[in-house]
């Protein structure tokens, strides 16, 4: 498996709340891949393909297109952990990459010319892949090819001509929701007043006492049963981290859609039955 030394080296985890990682095995249900938008010292889209128990990963100046017409600029840089398939936050600013991070789309993809994940893995190394993503923006045949006189470790992402492509002028950027858009700018501008998901913050958990504290500072109520979690609302959509580090957005979607229309700095969620909450 591919090594994630080099992502390693230029992030200190003390500081970024970017995943550490490790190499794992490919799932058996299949391959995934990602597209973030990452509006570090420059906007760009990072664009990744899980393979060899990485993220193989490109930077794209102009993000994907579904034009055909368009070759975009896809320069490689290191393998990444597969956790950081749904990284979305701020990178701080003094470590490497600072700026904001979210998934603009994700989900699986599949081989078109070759038939397992070493044959795709030989042809990437040779400098050519083809490719179907089965997202909810970006879908059907692509390609990746290295520029063999390039300077650098550069490729072209080429859209494939199938149902799924356009020949209309393709800027990624009309897709990408307001309020992503402006996160990046106020980081820019040094406007954020918050850079909520780089602190690493634990919800308030139990804990066993023989005496129970006493005082005007200690306030007691019921315990409600349900998940322990911290819901993320500075960056892009609302997440949900639970007391493991776990992302339970799929988990509770509704919640995630009422999160958007909150302004509060503090409230608590009580269950009531299967995906429903009250929120205090």
């Amino acid at each position: 498996m591919a090594s994630l030394q080099p992502y390693q080296q230029k992030r200190d985890f003390e500081k970024t709340n970017e995943p550490r990682g490790t190499s794992k095995k490919s799932r058996k249900q299949g391959l995934r891949f990602v597209v973030q938008r990452h509006h570090a010292s420059r906007l760009h889209y990072d664009f990744r393909l899980e393979l060899d128990g990485v993220l193989k990963s490109w930077a794209i100046p102009k993000g994907p297109s579904m034009n055909p017409i368009d070759k975009r600029l896809a320069v490689r840089v290191e393998d990444h952990p597969l956790e950081y398939a749904h990284f979305e936050g701020t990178i701080p600013r003094g470590n490497y990459g600072a700026g904001t991070v979210s998934i603009f789309d994700s989900g699986y993809y599949e081989f078109v010319a070759d038939k397992t994940e070493k044959g795709f893995l030989k042809s990437l190394k040779e400098g050519s892949i083809k490719f179907r993503l089965n997202g909810n923006q970006l879908k059907g045949e692509f390609a990746l090819v290295k520029m063999r006189q390039a300077a650098e470790d550069q490729w072209l992402l080429i859209k494939h001509s199938d149902d799924f492509a356009t020949y209309q002028p393709y800027d990624i950027e009309q897709l990408v929701e307001k309020e992503v858009v402006e996160q990046g700018k106020r980081f820019k501008k040094r406007e954020s007043p918050i850079e909520v998901s780089t602190v690493k913050v634990e919800p308030m958990l139990a804990k066993l006492s023989k005496e129970l504290p006493d005082g005007d500072d200690w306030l007691y109520e019921k315990k409600y049963d349900g998940f322990r979690a911290i819901a993320i609302c500075g960056v892009g959509r609302p997440s949900l981290v639970s007391r493991n580090g776990n992302r339970l957005d799929q988990k509770f979607p509704s919640l995630i859609q009422e999160l958007k229309r909150l302004s509060r700095r503090c409230m608590e969620l009580l269950p009531l039955s299967g995906d429903r909450f009250k929120i205090k």
